[in-house]
């Protein structure tokens, strides 16, 4: 699964954010991919203010949000692996 980080280059809130993401995509086997708003027009306009943003499957978080947040969110998402 890939997680999606909206940010930009010299936001401080964006790299703190991806220093932590990047640890708990690999605890929870997922792969982090970080997106410049810069780079696209209509991306940067629906974002600009609100970066860091982050996106796993159908949910965002915008900031602020932070590790136990996000940890406590994907910790209550049922494991299909479980069984009901």
């Amino acid at each position: 699964m890939n997680w999606q980080l909206y940010m930009r280059p010299g936001c401080h809130l964006c790299d703190e954010a991806e220093h932590w993401l990047e640890a708990l995509a690999q605890e929870f086997q997922a792969q982090l991919v970080c997106i410049n708003i810069l780079d696209d027009v209509a991306v940067y306009e629906r974002y600009k203010y609100k970066i860091p943003v982050l996106q796993i499957a159908a949910q965002s978080w915008y900031y602020p949000f932070n590790e136990t947040t996000i940890r406590n969110a994907l910790n209550s998402i049922p494991n299909p692996d479980q069984g009901v």
